[in-house]
C-alpha cells in the first residue's frame, strides 16, 4: 500500500469521526450513551463508503504445498484377462494409491486405457485394444511442464498406436508392473500378413507373411495358404532360439474375378497354449482389365507390329492386326485404333458413333486428311503434298495421366504430311512438334475428353523407331512399353466419374473400428456439402437390418458400425435426394487381437523403464517400487508462496457492513423517538 493510499485513510477517518461528532455530540448538552452509540454507526457507516471510494490494494500472502503429480495408470483391455493377471491388476494398483506415506508425498490419481485413455472409476477387463501410447500422449496434456513419474499396470502388448517406447516425453519418469507371466511357452504366431487390395485376373500377386516363433527349442512348422477348402500354398518353415522370425513371400494367382477370400495357417506337431494366433484372413479384390484392341490399317507398315509387341507386353491386353473391311462387329473391342485412316475407314467409323469406343488415330503419309476433317471434331487439318520431320518436345504440364520424360527429345523424328494441325475443341497435349529444332504450334500427341468418349491423336508416323531408339539409350523397351500402355489404360478407363464413391474393407477383426467412408459429387463432379446419406446393413445369415446416417467429416462421410457380431454383412449406402446408391459386403472375423498374446512383452517394458529413467518392477516387488518412490527425491513437494493482490472493492462484506450500520442506526434513531 502506497503512502499516498495511507495519507488518505487518515484522513477518510478524522473526516468520518469529524462529521459523527458533528452530527451527534456537537453542542449536544445531554451526550448519553445512546449519541455515542450513533456517532459510532455513523463513523463506521462513512468510513466503510470512504475506503470503497479510495479502494486501496491489499496484498495477501499464501504459502501451499504442490505436490508431484503421481498418475497410476491400470490396463484395462481384455489381454489381462487372457492372460490370468486380473486379480494382480485390481488389487495391486490400490497398495500405492492407499499408501499414507505415499498420498502425503504425491498428488496421486488413476487412470485406466484400452482403446481411450480414462479416469479409473471401474476396471472391467474389456477393452477390444491396448493403446499404450495413448496413455503419453494424455498425460502429456495433463502435466505440462512438470517432472513426474507414472505408474504403469500392463502386459506391454500393443495392438493400436505409435511405439510406446519413444512415446513419453523426457520429463516422465515410467515405472512398468509387469502384468502376467513371464514364463516362456511355445508360441507360433502369424504376426503380420501385407497384401495389395487389387489384383488382375490372369496375373499373380504377392502376399508377404510375417511369423514368429515364441521358445528355445528347435522347430518345424508346417505353413498354408488356403482359399476355401483347397490349399493354395504349402511349405516347411523351421524356427530355433536363434531364428525367431521369418518373413515368407508367396504369389499367388488371380483366377477369378471378384473378391477372393484366403487364411494363412501355421501349425506345428507341439501343443501350444494359444492357438488362436495360428491363423489369420486376408482378401484381395480380383479386377478383369483385360482389354480387346482392334489395330486397323489398310497398308503395311513397320508401326503396326512395334504397337502390337508394345500394347501386349501388358498380358490384359490383347491387339488384333485387321483390315478395315474384316471388322464385324465392333462390340467385340474395348479400343480402336485407326493408323492412317482413308476412305476405307468410312463404315467403321459410322458403326462407331454408336458403339462410341474410344479411339486412337495415327496420322502419316498415307493418311486422307479431307476425309478425316469430315468424321472428327476435334482436329482441323490443312495439309500440303509435301512431307516433313517433326521432333517431339515433352510437355511438363500434361495432367490427364502420369508420364514422365523418357527421352523424347532425342527419339527420331516422326514423318508426317507438311501443314498447319489446329484444335477445334479443347485438347490436352503430351508432345508438341518441333521442326529442325524450331517449335511449331502442331502438336504430335495430343487427347482430347468429351463426357464418357475419349479420343487420342498421335500425328506421325514410324513410332517403331521411338521403340527401337528407347533399347538401344535403355538396353530395355520398358519405358517406351510402359508409355503406350499408358495411353491405352487411358482410353481403356471408363471416363464415366461416379456420384457417389465408397472405400471400405473386406473384412474387418471383432472389437476392431467398423469404419465405412463415402464420397458424393453433385453433377459438376464437386463435393456435395449438403448430401443426406444413409447405409442399411443387413446380417446375412439373420437377415437383422440396423440403419445408420453417414456423418459429414473433410470432403467426405463417415460412419463407424462398432459393436457388430462376427458374421457376413451386406450394406447398401443410399443418398436420399438423388436416391443414387452403392451396395457392398463385407465380413466381421472372429478374431480378437487382445487374444494373441501368451506372454507380456516384459522386453520393450524394460526398455520403456530405461528410456525415461524409470525402473520395471514385478508384482510381487509392490513394496519396493512404494519404498524407491517415497525415497526419490526428484519427486519431493514444492512449498510456494504466492502475495495475491486484491481490490478493497472486492470484499463485499465491507459493502454490507455500511449497509447494516446504516440501517441500525435508522432503526435505533425510529426506536427513540429521534426521526
Amino acid at each position: 500500500m502506497t503512502i499516498s493510499t495511507i495519507l488518505l485513510l487518515i484522513l477518510s477517518a478524522i473526516i468520518a469521526a469529524g462529521l459523527s461528532f458533528y452530527q451527534y455530540l456537537y453542542k449536544v448538552k445531554n451526550q448519553s450513551k445512546l449519541y455515542w452509540f450513533l456517532a459510532f454507526l455513523r463513523f463506521v457507516s462513512f468510513f466503510s463508503i470512504f475506503l470503497l471510494l479510495i479502494n486501496p490494494i491489499v496484498s495477501r500472502k499464501i504459502t501451499e504445498i504442490k505436490k508431484t503429480p503421481l498418475p497410476i495408470v491400470v490396463d484395462n483391455s481384455k489381454s489381462i484377462s487372457e492372460l490370468k493377471a486380473t486379480k494382480e491388476a485390481s488389487e495391486l494398483y490400490l497398495k500405492i494409491a492407499e499408501n499414507k506415506a505415499i498420498t502425503e508425498k504425491y498428488d496421486v490419481q488413476l487412470f485406466s486405457f484400452a482403446e481411450e485413455f480414462q479416469s479409473l472409476e471401474k476396471l472391467d477387463f474389456k477393452g477390444n485394444q491396448s493403446h499404450i501410447d495413448g496413455v503419453a500422449k494424455n498425460v502429456k496434456q495433463l502435466y505440462r511442464n512438470t517432472n513426474y513419474p507414472i505408474v504403469l499396470f500392463t502386459d506391454g502388448n500393443q495392438t493400436m498406436g505409435n511405439d510406446y517406447v519413444f512415446s513419453f516425453q523426457e520429463n516422465t519418469s515410467v515405472f512398468p508392473i509387469v502384468l502376467g507371466d513371464t514364463t516362456t511357452v511355445l508360441d507360433l504366431k502369424i504376426n503380420q500378413i501385407n497384401v495389395n487390395k487389387y489384383a488382375f485376373l490372369k496375373n499373380k500377386f504377392p502376399v508377404e507373411v510375417f511369423l514368429q516363433y515364441n521358445g528355445n527349442e528347435t522347430i518345424t512348422s508346417n505353413f498354408s495358404i488356403q482359399s476355401g477348402n483347397q490349399t493354395v500354398h504349402k511349405q516347411v518353415v523351421t524356427f530355433s532360439k536363434d531364428k525367431k522370425a521369418q518373413s515368407i513371400t508367396v504369389l499367388l494367382n488371380a483366377n477369378n474375378v471378384g473378391i477372393a477370400k484366403y487364411k494363412a495357417v501355421i501349425s506345428s506337431n507341439i501343443k501350444e497354449k494359444n492357438t488362436v494366433n495360428n491363423a489369420k484372413n486376408f482378401a484381395v479384390e480380383v479386377i478383369d482389365q483385360r482389354s480387346e484392341i482392334a489395330l486397323i490399317s489398310a497398308i503395311n507398315h513397320p508401326d503396326l507390329g512395334a504397337l502390337k509387341r508394345s500394347i501386349e507386353t501388358n498380358q490384359q491386353r490383347k491387339v488384333s492386326i485387321l483390315k478395315p473391311n474384316e471388322i464385324k462387329s465392333l462390340q467385340e473391342y474395348n479400343v480402336l485404333i485407326l493408323y492412317q485412316p482413308t476412305t476405307a475407314f468410312k463404315s467403321i467409323l459410322d458403326q462407331n458413333r454408336v458403339a462410341q469406343i474410344n479411339t486412337f488415330i495415327i496420322t502419316g503419309t498415307a493418311t486422307d486428311f479431307n476425309f478425316l476433317n469430315q468424321v472428327q471434331d476435334d482436329l482441323n487439318f490443312k495439309m500440303s503434298s509435301s512431307k516433313e520431320d517433326y521432333l517431339a518436345t515433352f510437355e511438363s504440364n500434361f495432367n490427364l495421366f502420369a508420364q514422365s520424360n523418357i527421352g523424347f527429345e532425342n527419339f527420331p523424328p516422326l514423318e508426317h504430311s507438311f501443314g498447319v494441325i489446329t484444335a477445334k475443341n479443347n485438347v490436352n497435349t503430351l508432345l508438341s512438334a518441333r521442326v529442325r529444332n524450331v517449335p511449331v504450334q502442331n502438336p504430335i500427341l495430343t487427347f482430347t475428353e468429351n463426357g464418357s468418349k475419349r479420343e487420342a491423336y498421335l500425328l506421325g508416323e514410324n513410332i517403331w523407331k521411338w521403340r527401337l531408339e528407347n533399347h538401344l539409350s535403355k538396353k530395355s523397351f520398358e519405358d517406351f512399353d510402359l508409355f503406350t500402355d499408358k495411353i491405352i489404360q487411358f482410353l481403356v478407363s471408363n471416363a464415366s466419374k461416379k456420384n457417389l464413391n465408397v472405400t471400405y474393407e473386406s473384412f474387418y477383426n471383432s472389437g476392431e473400428s467398423i469404419e465405412i467412408i463415402a464420397e458424393y459429387f453433385n453433377k459438376n463432379y464437386e463435393f456435395d456439402e449438403k448430401a443426406q446419406l444413409t447405409i442399411q446393413v443387413t446380417n446375412s445369415k439373420t437377415k437383422a437390418t440396423k440403419k445408420y446416417d453417414l456423418l459429414k467429416a473433410t470432403n467426405s462421410y463417415k460412419v463407424n458400425l462398432d459393436g457388430l457380431e462376427a458374421g457376413n454383412y451386406s450394406f447398401k449406402v443410399t443418398e436420399k435426394q438423388s436416391n443414387t446408391s452403392f451396395t457392398g459386403s463385407f465380413e466381421v472375423l472372429d478374431f480378437e487381437i487382445e487374444k494373441q498374446f501368451v506372454n507380456p512383452d516384459k522386453n520393450r517394458l524394460e526398455q520403456l523403464a530405461t528410456n525415461t529413467n524409470g525402473k520395471m518392477y514385478y508384482p510381487n516387488q509392490i513394496e519396493n517400487l512404494v519404498q524407491s518412490l517415497l525415497e526419490d527425491e526428484n519427486f519431493i513437494p514444492i512449498q510456494k508462496e504466492t502475495i495475491k493482490k486484491s481490490p478493497l472493492i472486492d470484499w463485499i462484506w465491507l459493502l454490507l457492513l455500511a449497509i447494516a450500520t446504516l440501517a441500525t442506526e435508522w432503526f435505533t434513531r425510529k426506536y427513540n423517538g429521534l426521526l
